[in-house]
């Protein structure tokens, strides 16, 4: 790797001082000192506000995957267009060569520590990839294999036939790093060793400064880079768009939307649902006649008016409106429990505030779960100190936000990593042998309308469970400065920031 001044030293630390900042008057500058407050000359840098911190070192198999993607810092071999669809980038082409086996065609790319993009370099990513532990959630209950074959070419075999091969292959979790991004040991380090149109040059003291990577495979991007704040209270987040502190500010709470001029709200279309994941293997909502009585309890209309003030419609499955095929195909579940009395059962609820929202959802399912006779605990943190204990399900219940399309863009892709027994993302700790076959068969139906047949099948699977229970279907508000231009705002909430975004 060559090494820059501006590198990053000293890796084992270089997270130690994230610290979560509320305020951001006066913390955005340009590298040298020099302000980033101008009067958006071409080649400006970009000042954003983002919601969440790496939770987990940037590692690109986790939740920090979509970080690094928003960003304009990682890709894959393909990537998602408008609808859905697999679209080139790193790969320009493929084609199947049958069932199981799929040949990519690469193009001409640069890592950004100077090394071509190479077939035995992207084999051998995604070979790391599959080994990770937890595996990265687009590869729930996937084997495959990649091989170079020629001087551009990709082989990727399954052991199973994977009709969604192409979409799988787009996840940010399976960006393709340089071979100088993966050590013995851990997780690989994408400082530098990234293909997208940013590098991320510095991280420390709450931000991360990312300089734009002039040889881009795609052109160079039109802002000279991007100066990112990790800010978890969305107050300051909308402060700051207001006052001309930040660019562009993502996640703004509905109840500041009002407060932004109407010039600078942006909204758009998003898969992400809202939703309560029970705690299936041990506590109280192991039995699933009490899941039966939380679910009863729950009145998601009361949510969707009361916290997102309109920006949502209430839960209706694990797929909402934004998947607009979804509706038409939706599967009453069958075989529910029935409810039984709580009876004052305790029970912990668990969130997060990094989305604001979240902390007011959980006081009214609080509210509605206590009427209908649990006692409950609330426990309200940042999401990187709370990730790992819900997933060790030391929570009875989790309010959690999540983009069922993120992970693949396979609406089946969400329900094995989420909902199966070895999924690598199941807050509710779910292992049905009637949710697996369901997702199984899902997983290996081709066509278009057969897998969403199959797939929503299996979402009445696992909603006859009680294991999830749908709140609300989200929309994307973010603040953004009438001077930008070019900010991407997708349903997939994979991308924010581009080649064409400026000011």
């Amino acid at each position: 790797m060559q090494v820059r001044p501006h590198s990053i030293k000293s890796r084992p630390r270089f997270l130690a001082a994230l610290v979560l900042v509320p305020c951001l008057a006066g913390c955005f500058a340009s590298p040298g000192g020099e302000s980033s407050s101008d009067g958006g000359q071409p080649g400006s840098r970009l000042r954003v506000a983002l919601a969440f911190p790496p939770a987990e070192n940037f590692s690109p198999y986790g939740a920090d995957a979509t970080l690094l993607s928003r960003l304009g810092v990682t890709e894959g071999l393909t990537a998602l267009d408008a609808n859905g669809a697999a679209a080139p980038a790193l790969a320009e082409s493929w084609r199947r060569e049958n069932d199981r086996t799929w040949r990519f065609t690469l193009r001409e790319a640069t890592f950004q520590d100077g090394a071509d993009v190479t077939p035995s370099a992207v084999a051998a990513a995604l070979t790391r990839a599959t080994k990770a532990k937890p595996a990265p959630a687009a590869l729930a209950g996937v084997t495959l294999d990649a091989k170079a074959d020629g001087d551009r070419g990709i082989r990727v075999t399954t052991a199973a036939a994977d009709p969604v091969l192409p979409m799988r292959l787009s996840s940010p979790s399976l960006a393709i790093l340089s071979p100088k991004a993966y050590g013995e040991k851990g997780n690989p380090d994408p400082v530098g060793t990234a293909t997208g149109p940013f590098e991320i040059t510095k991280v420390g003291g709450g931000s991360a400064t990312l300089d734009r990577f002039d040889d881009y495979w795609g052109g160079r991007a039109q802002a000279s880079g991007v100066d990112a704040r990790f800010v978890k209270d969305g107050t300051a987040r909308a402060n700051a768009v207001r006052t001309g502190d930040v660019d562009i500010a993502e996640a703004i709470p509905v109840a500041q939307a009002a407060t932004l001029d109407k010039a600078t709200l942006k909204e758009a279309g998003t898969t992400r649902t809202t939703g309560l994941q029970l705690n299936t293997r041990t506590g109280p909502f192991k039995d699933p006649k009490l899941r039966a009585a939380a679910r009863t309890a729950i009145d998601s209309s009361t949510i969707v008016k009361g916290v997102f003030e309109g920006y949502a419609d209430p839960g209706a499955g694990i797929f909402g409106p934004a998947v607009t095929w979804a509706g038409s195909k939706r599967v009453k579940p069958a075989g529910r429990a029935g409810a039984a009395k709580p009876d004052g059962k305790r029970i912990t609820l668990a969130t997060y505030d990094n989305r604001p929202e979240l902390p007011e959802v959980a006081q009214v399912v609080q509210q509605q779960l206590e009427k209908a006779g649990f006692t409950v605990k609330l426990e309200v943190r940042e999401y990187s100190r709370l990730e790992s204990d819900a997933l060790a399900g030391k929570f009875d219940a989790f309010i959690g936000a999540r983009n069922s399309l993120l992970d693949t863009g396979d609406p089946v892709g969400v329900l094995g990593s989420d909902y199966t027994c070895d999924g690598g993302y199941n807050l509710a700790l779910l292992c049905d042998k009637n949710v697996d076959r369901a997702v199984t068969k899902a997983d290996g139906t081709d066509g278009t309308g057969e897998r969403q047949d199959a797939a929503m099948a299996a979402e009445a699977a696992i909603l006859g469970t009680d294991a999830v229970v749908p709140l609300a279907h989200q929309q994307i508000i973010a603040g953004v400065s009438t001077k930008v231009r070019g900010v991407v705002l997708d349903p997939y909430e994979r991308t924010l920031v581009g080649t064409g975004t400026r000011r």
